[in-house]
């Protein structure tokens, strides 16, 4: 699985995975003030952006495309970041190949379980008809429907794209809708990364709650929590400066 990525900055490496749904684009904010100090690595994950639609879709292969992509790009002691989805590829990761990963960033997500919670927008988006759809307005009216909240419509809706016949997802939406449940995945009962790891809540978000500490000392005994102020589960696109400034300080 070759992986799309974008490449830019100088100096340690800084890797970094979306969530659901998601893309590298969604960082490219994060990425400017970074890119000055780190290389950094915007990375789609299979099944999302322009990488390639693959019916395997699970934490194992998305941990093996990593490790592939970091192979070819001769990196080592890195700094490695994700955001939900990508924050359980990135824990994972790191406890399988921990020599790999100096510092680990885990932005809104625990190693727990997660049930199944994004039916109402998988219906959504599965009730688009793309090859009748004339517009993007007419695809953000017909998903309002199931989703109110314009912010996330807009945010599902950059996975929409053109395509010879009209209109097409970027994301493989059937395998998607298919395996959703393999996104709640909970870490392995054991599994260990002993390096530093800061875990970045939005203070507005469920996804990181009090009963989830004696998990993050579990897994990864030498970790932080911060959370940020006025965000909820997209902080680093509700709170782009206070997201930087937390990277910074952990990372150095």
């Amino acid at each position: 699985m070759n992986l799309n990525y974008k490449k830019s900055g100088s100096g340690p490496p800084l890797v970094i995975l979306h969530g659901l749904f998601g893309s590298l684009d969604n960082w490219f904010s994060i990425a400017k003030e970074l890119v000055e100090h780190y290389t950094l690595y915007l990375i789609d994950q299979r099944n999302h952006g322009d990488s390639a639609h693959s019916e395997e879709w699970n934490y194992a292969v998305m941990v093996e495309d990593l490790k592939e992509l970091i192979d070819a790009e001769g990196l080592e002691n890195i700094y490695l970041m994700g955001h939900s989805m990508g924050g359980k590829t990135v824990m994972n990761f790191a406890v399988k190949y921990p020599e790999l990963v100096e510092k680990l960033i885990v932005a809104d997500i625990a190693p727990r379980f997660y049930p199944i919670h994004h039916q109402t927008i998988l219906e959504g988006l599965n009730s688009l008809n793309l090859k009748e759809i004339k517009s993007r307005k007419e695809a953000d009216d017909q998903l309002a429907a199931y989703i109110p909240e314009l912010g996330v419509r807009q945010f599902l809706l950059k996975s929409l794209t053109r395509d010879s016949e009209g209109f097409a997802w970027k994301i493989n939406l059937k395998v998607i809708t298919e395996k959703i449940e393999n996104v709640g995945e909970a870490l392995a009962e054991g599994a260990v990364f002993k390096g530093p790891t800061l875990f970045l809540a939005g203070a507005n978000s469920n996804y990181i709650q009090q009963k989830d500490l004696p998990d993050l000392e579990s897994h990864f005994p030498n970790y932080e929590l911060e959370f940020i102020p006025n965000a909820g589960h997209w902080l680093h696109a509700e709170q782009p400066h206070a997201v930087v400034e937390a990277m910074r300080r952990f990372l150095g």
